[in-house]
């Protein structure tokens, strides 16, 4: 990796579109439903070589989406979510790999989800969309390089969701990958995920304006929505980077003896939270975070999560933060652990950091040089 080079990243770029899963062909769902067609939004960055062996695979978590580099516009203000860790001499070098990020199913920015139109109805699905998972989320991605000729993975890497679409892939599809890492995530959602997800979906089902789903023709429901995302930011910070940022700090006239005042960590949580409502699908939040639910790499095992990690086949490199209480680095020394004992290839690489469990977005820095280096020596293992 190299710090010297002209920061211009990967440019500007373009998003795709593919349509999958025409009928009769729908993809069958882990849930036993059946969906089709499925238009899936993407972007690829570098060149893909004549072997077609230095592919990537970059998974995105619950808010993100396919634009993880470079600008759509050369006068955009805001680059990809990843972009630091995406282009030439980056972390994950564009000169060297070719990167594919797709949304993923269910999601509300290209990919079909549930404020798509039904093609049965002509209207939006709301909750008729059939319920998806982690693992549905990779049959599609495993379609889309399907699609784009793409036989084998170098690497997939992803943080939070995405590094739970990383294990997926490991698991379902061993003969393609050759090495995963992934960063911030856990092999099965915590019973302290699972509550602040619902917490979450009933704050958006108790606004008037969630109508069972059927908001699309009228008013959406923001507050509920903004109430979702501001829980989810709490569990994405930690106790240090609060005190930090935020302190007791207060801002209003008449003191803290009035609801009108707020300490600045409400107002950030505020704007945060409706700023979300401006990006974001509602109806998308309650799927994703069912999937997140329900996500367990051992289900459907019959020998549960050690006959799901026996199928690994790729190289796998963890990352975790000490100060991530969503998703704690205890819950990967396990894996990690029942991975060396059935004889895998593992790593665990635990960064010292106090921004929670955002620190594998704010943090790059502290660790895309450990990525660039084994996606290296993946690479040299030919």
């Amino acid at each position: 990796m190299n710090r010297d080079r002209d920061d211009a990243g990967v440019g500007v770029v373009a998003p795709r579109q593919v349509t999958l899963c025409h009928p009769p062909d729908e993809l069958y769902l882990q849930s036993g439903r059946i969906l089709g067609p499925i238009q899936v939004t993407y972007e690829t960055y570098g060149r893909l070589s004549p072997n077609r062996d230095n592919a990537v695979l970059v998974c995105h978590a619950l808010s993100g989406d396919h634009h993880a580099a470079g600008r759509h516009a050369p006068d955009d203000r805001k680059p990809g979510w990843w972009d630091p860790m995406i282009g030439p001499g980056r972390g994950i070098d564009t000169d060297r790999y070719f990167v594919v990020c797709s949304n993923v199913l269910g999601s509300c920015k290209g990919t079909t989800g549930p404020s798509s139109i039904n093609p049965r109805t002509g209207k939006p699905f709301g909750m008729r969309f059939p319920v998806i998972t982690v693992r549905d989320m990779v049959k599609v991605q495993a379609l889309l390089l399907d699609h784009l000729g793409i036989d084998r993975l170098l690497c997939v890497i992803g943080g939070s969701m995405g590094g739970m679409q990383a294990l997926e892939w490991a698991v379902r599809y061993p003969d393609r990958v050759r090495s995963v890492v992934p960063v911030s995530t856990t092999g099965a959602s915590s019973p302290l995920g699972i509550g602040f997800n619902k917490i979450g979906r009933r704050a958006i089902m108790a606004d008037p304006n969630w109508r069972d789903g059927d908001y699309y023709d009228g008013e959406p429901p923001r507050d509920g929505l903004a109430v979702a995302r501001m829980i989810g930011h709490l569990t994405f910070m930690s106790e240090a980077s609060m005190r930090r940022k935020f302190g007791r700090r207060i801002s209003g006239r008449e003191g803290i003896y009035a609801f009108t005042a707020q300490y600045d960590v409400e107002r950030y949580l505020h704007y945060n939270g409706y700023r979300f409502t401006e990006q974001f699908d509602a109806n998308s939040y309650l799927y994703l975070t069912k999937a997140l639910d329900t996500f367990d790499l051992g289900d459907g095992f019959a020998g549960g999560m050690d006959e799901a990690l026996a199928r690994i086949q790729a190289r796998i490199r963890f990352f975790t933060f000490t100060s991530d209480w969503l998703y704690v680095p205890e819950d990967t020394d396990v894996l990690e652990e029942r991975l060396r004992a059935l004889g895998k290839k593992v790593e665990h690489i635990r960064v010292d950091s106090d921004y929670g469990h955002d620190a594998f977005l704010l943090e790059h820095d502290r660790y895309a040089q450990q990525v660039a280096e084994f996606l290296e020596s993946v690479a040299g293992e030919g």
